[in-house]
C-alpha cells in the first residue's frame, strides 16, 4: 500500500503549494502574481512609498472636474453681426466768417455787437448763426512787394508803404517778406524778429527785371500761407499791373475764391505820378492801370480786405492804422449752412447788421446824429468736395 500513500502525499503537497501555504524551511510569504500595471509599492519604515521608475497614477472613480478659467469679458456691441464692418460718418459743415465793422468817417472799430445784430445770407437764404465772438489777436501777415525796374516813383512808394506798415507791427506779430518781378523771391520767412524784417527791407535798393508778374507771385503766396493754421493776411503793395504771368486772371480768381482764412489788403503805388501824367498818358496805358486798380479791388473784396489808392505819402499812416484796426479787432461769426451739399460750388455770402426787429441797424454818435459804417467780410466760400 506504500505506492498509494506516496501518491496521496504528492497530491496533498501539490495542493498546499497551489493554495499558497507557508514553507517551514524558509518562512517566506508567497505573494500572488499580478500584472505589472496593478502592482502597489510597499511602504518601508520611516520612508515614503517605494516608487518604480515610472510613477503610478491612481484615478478616482468619481473625480471632481477641474475648474475652467473664466472666459474673457466680451465688449458690449449693439451692432448686428451683419454690420460689424460698417461705419457711418456724418460730416456737418461749419462756416466761420471774419467780419470787421468800422465807422466810415473815423475808421474806428465798432465793438459790443451781439449775435442778434448780425444777419448772414448764403446765396440769398438766411442762415442760423450759432456763435458770434469778438477777437483781438496778433497777426500773421505776408508783405508781398512789387520790386521791378520800372519808374523810381513806384519803387519809392513801395518802400515807404512797407516801412510804415513795419512800424505799425507789434512784438507778437509774425511777418514774412516776399518780393516779385519776373520771379518770386522770399526775403524772410515768418518771424517775430523785427530786426530780421528791417534788414530784409533795407536790401530793396537795386531791382532786377522790369516785368511785374503779379498773378504768379500772388498764386504762389496763397499756396504757401494755405499750409499755416489760423487767420492769415497778405499786404499787397503794388502797381497792380501784370505783364508776363503764366497764371491767367480767371485762374487767379478761382485761386482767391478757394483760399481759406486769408484776407488780402492792397495798397497801390505810383498814384501821384499817374495823376501828374494822366494828360500825357495814352489810352492803352490808362486802360492798363484802370484794369490793375479793378483787379486789386476784386482781390480785396473777395477775401474781406480792402484796397487803397494813396497819392501822397502822408496818407500812409492813416491807411495802415485802419488796416491794423481791421485785422486786429474782428467778429468771428459761426453758422451751419442750410445747403449741406458737398459739391465744390461757390456760395455767395452777405453779412448785414440788423436791429431787434430785423430792420437795418442805425448807428448814431454822441450828438444823436446818424453815422455811416462799413461791414467788411469775404463775399463767399467754396464748398468742400466729397473726397476732401
Amino acid at each position: 500500500m506504500l505506492p498509494f500513500r506516496t501518491s496521496q502525499t504528492l497530491v496533498l503537497a501539490a495542493t498546499l503549494l497551489s493554495a499558497g501555504a507557508l514553507c517551514p524551511a524558509t518562512g517566506a510569504q508567497q505573494q500572488p502574481q499580478t500584472p505589472p500595471a496593478q502592482q502597489t509599492p510597499q511602504a518601508q519604515p520611516d520612508q515614503g512609498p517605494v516608487q518604480d521608475n515610472a510613477p503610478v497614477v491612481r484615478k478616482r472613480k468619481y473625480a471632481d472636474p477641474e475648474p475652467e478659467p473664466p472666459a474673457p469679458e466680451q465688449p458690449k456691441d449693439k451692432t448686428p453681426k451683419e454690420l460689424q464692418n460698417y461705419t457711418l460718418r456724418v460730416d456737418v459743415p461749419v462756416v466761420n466768417v471774419d467780419v470787421s465793422v468800422q465807422l466810415d468817417k473815423t475808421r474806428q472799430f465798432v465793438p459790443g455787437l451781439k449775435a442778434g445784430n448780425f444777419r448772414v445770407l448764403e446765396d440769398g437764404v438766411p442762415q442760423r448763426i450759432t456763435e458770434v465772438r469778438q477777437t483781438t489777436a496778433p497777426i500773421t501777415a505776408v508783405m508781398l512787394l512789387e520790386f521791378a525796374a520800372n519808374s523810381w516813383a513806384f519803387i519809392q512808394d513801395m518802400r515807404q508803404s512797407s516801412y510804415v506798415f513795419f512800424k505799425s507791427l507789434k512784438p507778437e506779430d509774425y511777418i514774412a517778406v516776399i518780393t516779385y518781378d519776373l520771379r518770386t523771391h522770399i526775403l524772410t520767412d515768418f518771424t517775430k524778429d523785427k530786426q530780421v524784417t528791417a534788414q530784409a527791407l533795407q536790401t530793396l535798393t537795386i531791382p532786377g527785371f522790369s516785368d511785374t508778374d503779379e498773378f504768379d507771385a500772388l498764386y504762389e503766396t496763397l499756396d504757401r500761407v494755405s499750409r499755416i493754421d489760423g487767420r492769415k493776411y497778405i499786404i499787397l503793395i503794388s502797381s497792380g499791373r501784370d505783364t508776363f504771368s503764366k497764371i491767367t486772371l480767371d485762374t487767379m480768381l478761382k485761386k482767391v475764391q478757394s483760399a481759406q482764412n486769408v484776407s488780402i489788403y492792397c495798397i497801390s503805388t505810383g498814384g501821384l505820378l499817374r495823376t501828374l501824367a494822366d494828360g500825357r498818358m495814352g489810352a492803352i496805358a490808362r486802360m492798363d492801370y484802370l484794369q490793375a486798380d479793378n483787379q486789386m479791388r476784386t482781390f480785396a473784396q473777395m477775401t474781406g480786405g480792402r484796397a487803397y489808392f494813396p497819392r501822397f505819402e502822408g496818407e500812409l499812416p492813416d491807411i495802415f492804422s485802419e488796416i491794423n484796426q481791421s485785422i486786429r479787432n474782428q467778429y468771428i461769426i459761426t453758422y451751419r449752412p442750410t445747403n449741406t451739399a458737398q459739391d465744390g460750388t461757390y456760395r455767395k455770402i452777405k453779412v448785414e447788421l440788423v436791429d431787434n426787429e430785423g430792420m437795418p441797424l442805425q448807428m448814431v454818435d454822441e450828438k444823436n446824429k446818424k453815422v455811416k459804417y462799413t461791414v467788411a467780410a469775404r463775399d463767399g466760400y467754396k464748398a468742400r468736395m466729397p473726397v476732401e
